[in-house]
């Protein structure tokens, strides 16, 4: 069931991305002007103009990934803490294995941030918890993920006993499911979930969900600074941050859905 859920959460996705939405709309207006429709292909063309050049002009995705962003506060203070864990997803585990050093994408905070958390909780566990969600990796287990957080633990001089890496959760719903599994923590301990800020929300619900004991999210990777009013054209990154938080929305939709 969950390889099923993976699967169309997946194949769903890459119909619903904001970025699919230009191919759609091309396609529409291909079908139109092959069946003669001049007037729906128009429209099909002056709907996707407008949509890239509000997209390209003005931050809308601000909007939807400030919500998600503020929901709980960053660098909460804290007094007791049994372990840290560390959601992947910033990891670059092909760039890491042809250079040889840890390689990470914009959401590489989330590895940073976890280090400085257990630098300053020296008695703390730090957990990291990801492997590969790729379609044709499935029944696989890759370590390449895990490996690369073992390295920059160590480069980071973080002891090897007190790391723990958890490489066969394919989801969100899989890192909270099978790290409990996996470090089987009790009542009485407080951990720190790290992620990025937008998918806080959607992570905490999954780890409460799992049953994890008193979570405490620590968002990193904060994207919403503000809308910018006046136009400024950027729609390669403006798209997607789009894809970016519209994932979200649909990711906790369908969490909830699911009950993960």
């Amino acid at each position: 069931m969950d390889t099923l859920f993976l699967i169309t959460s997946k194949l769903v996705w890459m119909v619903v991305r904001p970025e699919s939405w230009i191919i759609i709309a091309l396609l529409i207006a291909l079908i139109a002007t092959i069946r003669g429709s001049r007037k729906w292909a128009l429209r099909s063309i002056l709907t996707l103009l407008a949509f890239l050049l509000i997209i390209g002009n003005w931050s809308v995705w601000y909007w939807l990934m400030e919500p998600l962003e503020a929901r709980y506060p960053a660098g909460p203070e804290v007094a007791q803490v049994d372990g840290v864990i560390v959601l992947g997803g910033a990891e670059l585990a092909g760039p890491t294995r042809v250079w040889g050093r840890p390689q990470f994408d914009d959401e590489g905070e989330r590895f940073s941030e976890a280090v400085a958390l257990a630098r300053q909780h020296p008695e703390a566990k730090l957990v990291f918890t990801g492997g590969t969600n790729a379609l044709m990796d499935i029944g696989k287990i890759s370590t390449g993920q895990s490996d690369m957080a073992q390295m920059f633990f160590a480069q980071q001089g973080i002891a090897s006993d007190r790391v723990t890496l958890e490489s066969a959760s394919r989801n969100t719903a899989e890192n909270a499911a099978y790290s409990l599994t996996l470090l089987n923590p009790q009542p009485d301990e407080v951990w720190i979930l790290v992620t990025s800020a937008f998918h806080m929300p959607r992570s905490v619900k999954s780890f409460e969900r799992a049953g994890w004991p008193e979570m405490i999210p620590w968002p990193v990777d904060h994207r919403s600074i503000g809308p910018g009013l006046r136009p400024r054209w950027d729609l390669a990154r403006n798209l997607d941050q789009l894809n970016v938080a519209v994932r979200e929305y649909i990711g906790l939709l369908a969490y909830d859905l699911a009950g993960k």
